[in-house]
């Protein structure tokens, strides 16, 4: 088995280009996602088709090439850029001779990998049970030597070695566990609507500067990398802002185009920090070109986890990487509809901090004409 000096797996990464518009951009994220789970990439192998072949999704010639290399390099890991049916993934470690896992698998890898809280870790290891449950006979080859490698990590051997019944069990277990959690941050959530105050959700695509922006805000000391999903477990802190007073802010994961739909679903309650707020922050990667594609994923995202109609404001970071000036801009009715900032250097922080105090002042005066519509109703008739 390839490994690097480092200890980190070595792998062929395998993308094929259907006539998707973002193809290169996810090829790129591919590569990415690799590095960012600690894999060296060897080679990357790519073909055009029109439809993915139904037994082996690259078609047995390209299967054939791959196949020569995994055997002269000795390859441990090949990785598809897509998600692959069960049948496909037996197929294809039959006829490379080596484990594959596919696009989604990978990013259930790094999530395992990244958990830190009690929450998140049974959250991945309950997207990975119901991904992995139609998968077991692919994956549990070889799975005593394997039980460290990229795409075995979470449930780990023992798990994915239970019989259908005990697995369903498993998942239930977790199920009920989640429900608990939730119920505590709920009871956390109500006590803080109660004291009125402001919540602010920072969203965004992954790697945007979420984090750098949080930390930037609430002097907090959250971890940050330059690597896909550097943070996982929502984190909440207070700041106080002249003129609009204690807000809480909330650094959320990062979404990223194809996230997996079961890994969405896991991690709901602890995106529900999310659904609750009363403004969300979506930061976008100023410097990057494919960044109107990113807005659009991220808003897919929120829309699948019924947060699509929570007022936004768009935040450009990493303008120091661009031509872009820090600053505010403003729409028709002189409000702050986007903010050029700079996590890094805080060229432009002043403009957010002011766009927060302007939006919870409106949700003040919000709150105020609906109590006296209220009070109004509650009036007996003259």
């Amino acid at each position: 088995m390839q490994q690097t000096s480092e200890g980190t797996q070595a792998a062929i990464l395998v993308s094929i280009d259907l006539g998707g518009a973002d193809y290169r951009e996810s090829l790129a994220e591919l590569r990415l996602l690799a590095e960012t789970a600690g894999v060296r990439t060897l080679a990357t192998f790519e073909a055009k088709r029109m439809r993915p072949d139904a037994a082996l999704f690259a078609g047995s010639g390209k299967v054939a090439e791959i196949a020569e290399m995994v055997e002269l390099k000795e390859v441990p890991l090949v990785i598809f850029n897509h998600d692959l049916s069960p049948a496909q993934m037996r197929n294809l470690t039959a006829r490379l001779g080596t484990r594959v896992i596919d696009r989604t698998m990978l990013i259930l890898d790094i999530f395992a990998q990244r958990a830190q809280s009690h929450e998140g870790k049974v959250q991945v290891e309950l997207a990975q049970l119901k991904y992995m449950a139609t998968r077991l006979v692919g994956l549990n080859t070889d799975m005593g030597q394997q039980k460290f490698a990229v795409g075995a990590r979470g449930p780990g051997e023992t798990q994915l070695e239970l019989d259908r019944r005990k697995l369903d069990k498993r998942v239930h277990l977790l199920k009920e566990r989640l429900e608990k959690l939730k119920a505590q941050r709920d009871v956390m959530r109500r006590s803080r609507n109660r004291s009125g105050v402001f919540s602010v959700s920072i969203v965004g695509y992954t790697n945007a500067g979420k984090s750098t922006l949080f930390n930037r805000l609430t002097k907090a000391n959250v971890y940050v990398a330059n690597q896909l999903f550097a943070t996982l477990d929502t984190t909440s802190r207070r700041m106080y802002s002249e003129g609009a007073g204690e807000i809480v802010v909330s650094d959320t994961v990062g979404f990223i185009r194809h996230l997996p739909h079961g890994l969405v679903a896991a991690f709901r309650s602890t995106l529900e920090e999310t659904i609750q707020a009363d403004l969300l922050l979506h930061v976008v990667d100023a410097s990057n070109p494919n960044r109107d594609d990113q807005i659009a994923e991220v808003n897919k995202v929120l829309k699948e986890i019924d947060a699509g109609d929570i007022p936004q404001l768009m935040v450009y970071n990493k303008v120091d990487l661009t031509e872009m000036a820090a600053g505010a801009e403003r729409d028709d009715c002189d409000r702050i509809a986007r903010v050029f900032l700079s996590a890094v250097s805080g060229a432009g922080m002043d403009d957010l901090r002011l766009a927060l105090t302007a939006a919870k002042d409106a949700k003040l005066v919000v709150e105020q004409n609906e109590n006296q519509i209220r009070q109004a109703r509650n009036l007996p008739w003259d």
